[in-house]
């Protein structure tokens, strides 16, 4: 896998991240279930199955806490063992709830229609996207035929600091908020391209406040320019972001923004009425 893809598959914060002071004092919080989360977040840093062993260091755990809610979640079909026993990976059982967090999303089943129309439009890669701090989530992808697997894959996350859509989000929250969430960001360089330093970062959210949505050139990838814009609700609240993704190769950002934005603003203002 080439490294800039290992780079974007990494999905947040590492499972090993302690419990915050405020959680360990909270009288309903349980820390048995977080420790069970611990275990399963353990998986989004590698690519491939994981040992025991690797599993209780990932998830910052001992190893025998690890064998109990190994052994737990592995008769409960959350974890289970790779086809070729090399180690253990996420259970089928995995999906069931996948399925539930995007059927019981109230935007993400009406925007199914108005994304596949402007893919249609477009005929380029159209991305929903849900906010969840410093990064995007994907709940939708709908690539172009030259796209490859990574890029179709739901649930990959990208940060806020360096995407077009994280730019169009950052621009509709107060600026001290805004300049929090980027200090905060592990803001490391996927290409020579992207964005690290705070006020360059600002300069382009206030780019995408003057014009509601922004435009990035290979910020995660190399030769992709992407254009994004936020989803609001109806109290202007960023809820969701959608992305419009081609090739740099074809594109000039000005003629990238004036060809796609048009159709990339009816439809986020389409998906902030449903």
């Amino acid at each position: 896998m080439p490294r800039f893809v290992n780079r974007l598959l990494r999905r947040g914060e590492s499972g090993s991240r302690k419990l915050d002071d405020d959680a360990e004092n909270d009288p309903l919080f349980m820390r048995a279930t977080a420790r069970t989360m611990m275990v399963l977040s353990a998986f989004h840093e590698t690519d491939r199955p994981m040992s025991l062993s690797e599993i209780a260091r990932a998830a910052g755990l001992d190893r025998s806490s690890t064998q109990r809610i190994v052994h737990t979640l592995r008769q409960l079909g959350y974890l289970q063992r790779d086809r070729h026993d090399r180690g253990y990976v996420p259970g089928i059982r995995i999906y069931d709830h996948i399925f539930d967090a995007m059927r019981l999303n109230d935007i993400l089943q009406p925007a199914v229609p108005l994304l596949l129309d402007l893919r249609r439009n477009v005929n380029e890669r159209v991305d929903l996207s849900l906010i969840d701090d410093q990064r995007l989530v994907y709940a939708f992808r709908l690539p172009p035929k030259r796209e490859v697997l990574h890029a179709m894959m739901v649930g990959l996350s990208v940060p806020i600091y360096c995407t077009s859509a994280g730019w169009a989000v950052l621009s509709l929250l107060p600026e001290e908020e805004a300049r929090d969430l980027i200090r905060r960001s592990d803001r490391r360089r996927y290409t020579a391209q992207t964005l690290v330093d705070e006020e360059a970062i600002m300069t382009k959210v206030e780019e995408a406040r003057q014009k509601g949505y922004a435009v990035g050139v290979e910020q995660l990838l190399p030769g992709e320019i992407a254009i994004g814009a936020a989803v609001l609700d109806s109290s202007g609240k960023p809820i969701a972001a959608v992305t419009i993704a081609g090739l740099s190769s074809d594109w000039t950002p000005e003629n990238f923004a004036r060809a796609i934005s048009p159709a990339l603003m009816q439809t986020v203002a389409a998906l902030g009425r449903v």
